[in-house]
């Protein structure tokens, strides 16, 4: 079940970062360039589609009954981390998104 948790919370963090980073002042503050129209649609395609990823990770862990409420827990949790990182930190917030293949290898071959 561990494993279900921590998907969750990591792909609503990659969400939220996906949504953050496709909009204009936010990528910019990240990369000091202006984004792409193309590569901001598909930011927030994938920032949508991680956040599904998300929402159906917490149904498995917990159940359709409680799942919803720990999947607005993990979003509620990853965004404020988001928030507290992008002033101060902004390439450590996106940097933290390469966690999630780490994640992945390590539930596939551990």
């Amino acid at each position: 079940m561990m494993m279900w948790v921590t998907g969750g919370v990591l792909f609503a963090y990659v969400g939220m970062l996906g949504l953050c980073q496709g909009l204009e002042r936010h990528y910019k503050q990240v990369w000091q360039r202006p984004c792409p129209r193309a590569l901001r649609v598909g930011l927030r395609g994938a920032g949508w589609l991680a956040l599904l990823v998300s929402l159906l990770l917490c149904a498995q862990a917990w159940g359709w009954a409680i799942g919803p409420v720990a999947w607005l827990g993990a979003m509620s949790l990853s965004g404020m981390l988001l928030v507290m990182l992008l002033p101060y930190w902004p390439r450590l917030a996106v940097g933290l998104a390469a966690v999630v293949p780490v994640w992945g290898m390590v539930q596939l071959f551990g």
